[in-house]
C-alpha cells in the first residue's frame, strides 16, 4: 500500500509576485517625467492585467501547511513598507515636474492603487504587532502616507470586536451597494475612532484621531503654500495629487472591507468563520499576503498572515478580489452572483 503524498509549504517566493505593482508605479512615475503614458502603468497592471490574472491563475484546490520559518515574509513586510516610500517619493518628483494636467490624476491612480496593497495591505498585517515597536512605527508612516491613521485603531478596537454587526462600520449589510458603502463606511470608522479614544479619557486634542488628522491637513496646507512662498516652485500639484493617490487607496481598502463581509450577520454570538467571504485565488492569495483567507484571521488576530489557514464550508467569493472589483463596482451584477451565494439561514 502507497503512503499518501506528504503535502510541502508553498514556495515562499510565490508572494514575490506582490512587488511588481510597486515596481511597476515607481518606474511609471520616473519614466512619467519623459513621457506621461508610462504614469499609467500601474493602472493598466491593477485594474485590467491584474483581474486577468486573477481568473486565470485559478484557486488553490489543496491547502499547503504554513511555513516553519516565517522570516521571509517578515523581510517581505518590511519590502513592501520601503517601496512603498520610493512610490510616494517618485510620485512627488512625477507631480513636481508634470504639474496639474490628466497625467498628474493618471498617476496618481496608479500610486494611490499600488498604495493600497504596499501601504494599507502592509500597515494592516505590521498594526498587529507591538504597539510602539519598529514594525508598528513603519505601520504609521504607511497609513501616513494615505492619510489614513486612525485605521489602526478602529480596526483592532472596533472591527475586530464587533465584525459582521450593525456596530462594525466596516461591516457591509446584504442590501447595501458598494457605491453607499463608501459613503457611510469611510466617516463612520474615524467617528468609530475617535469615540474609541474618548472612552479611555483621550478627548479633545489630546485625542489621537483628531491628532492624526490635524497632522494630515497640516502638512498637505504646508505643501500647498511654503514651497511657493519661498519661491522654491509650486507645491499645489504635489499636494492634489497627494490627496487623490490617498483617495483612491482608501476607497480600494474600503472595497476589500465591502467584499469580505458584504451580506453576513451574526447575532450575540462569538464569530465564526462562516461570518467572512474567503477565496483561495492564486494571484490575490499571493500578491495581498493571503488577505483572502479572512476567517482566520478575525479567528485569532494574532497569527501572521503567513500561518493563516483556509476554513472548509465558508461563504467563498465567486472571483479572487482583482477581479470582483469590476462586478462589484456595478450593483446589479454583483448582487445577481453574489445574492445565490449567501448562506442560507
Amino acid at each position: 500500500m502507497s503512503n499518501p503524498a506528504i503535502i510541502e509549504p508553498e514556495p515562499w517566493a510565490y508572494h514575490l509576485l506582490g512587488l511588481i505593482s510597486p515596481f511597476l508605479v515607481i518606474s511609471g512615475n520616473l519614466l512619467g517625467v519623459y513621457d506621461p503614458i508610462y504614469a499609467a502603468m500601474g493602472v493598466i497592471f491593477i485594474w485590467i492585467i491584474a483581474p486577468i490574472l486573477d481568473i486565470i491563475m485559478g484557486e488553490t484546490q489543496v491547502p499547503h501547511p504554513p511555513r516553519a520559518s516565517g522570516t521571509p515574509f517578515e523581510v517581505l513586510l518590511w519590502v513592501h513598507g520601503i517601496l512603498q516610500l520610493f512610490v510616494m517619493g517618485t510620485f512627488f518628483w512625477f507631480a513636481f515636474n508634470e504639474g496639474m494636467t490628466v497625467w498628474l490624476v493618471i498617476g496618481a491612480l496608479s500610486t494611490g492603487l499600488s498604495a493600497a496593497a504596499s501601504a494599507i495591505v502592509t500597515a494592516h498585517e505590521l498594526g498587529h504587532t507591538r504597539p510602539r515597536s519598529p514594525s508598528w512605527w513603519l505601520s504609521r508612516m504607511l497609513l501616513f502616507s494615505v492619510n489614513y491613521l486612525h485605521f489602526t485603531t478602529e480596526h483592532n478596537y472596533n472591527h475586530h470586536r464587533w465584525v459582521a454587526t450593525e456596530k462594525d462600520p466596516a461591516s457591509a449589510a446584504e442590501g447595501e451597494s458598494l457605491w453607499y458603502f463608501w459613503l457611510r463606511t469611510i466617516p463612520g470608522q474615524f467617528i468609530s475612532s475617535v469615540n474609541i479614544h474618548n472612552s479611555k479619557g483621550k478627548t479633545g486634542f489630546s485625542n489621537p484621531s483628531y491628532q492624526g488628522l490635524l497632522l494630515q491637513i497640516g502638512t498637505l496646507v504646508s505643501i500647498v503654500f511654503v514651497p511657493g512662498y519661498l519661491g522654491y516652485f509650486d507645491g499645489v500639484p504635489l499636494a492634489m495629487g497627494w490627496l487623490i493617490a490617498s483617495f483612491v487607496s482608501i476607497l480600494t481598502l474600503e472595497y476589500v472591507n465591502y467584499i469580505r463581509h458584504w451580506g453576513l450577520r451574526r447575532g450575540k454570538g462569538r464569530f465564526k468563520p462562516e461570518h467572512a467571504w474567503n477565496t483561495e485565488a492564486r494571484w490575490s492569495r499571493w500578491s495581498l499576503l493571503e488577505l483572502t483567507r479572512h476567517s482566520d484571521h478575525h479567528l485569532d488576530e494574532g497569527v501572521p498572515f503567513w500561518k493563516l489557514r483556509p476554513h472548509k464550508n465558508t461563504p467563498t467569493l465567486r472571483w479572487g478580489y482583482y477581479a470582483s472589483w469590476w462586478p462589484c463596482v456595478i450593483t446589479p451584477i454583483w448582487r445577481k452572483v453574489m445574492i445565490p451565494r449567501l448562506p442560507s439561514d
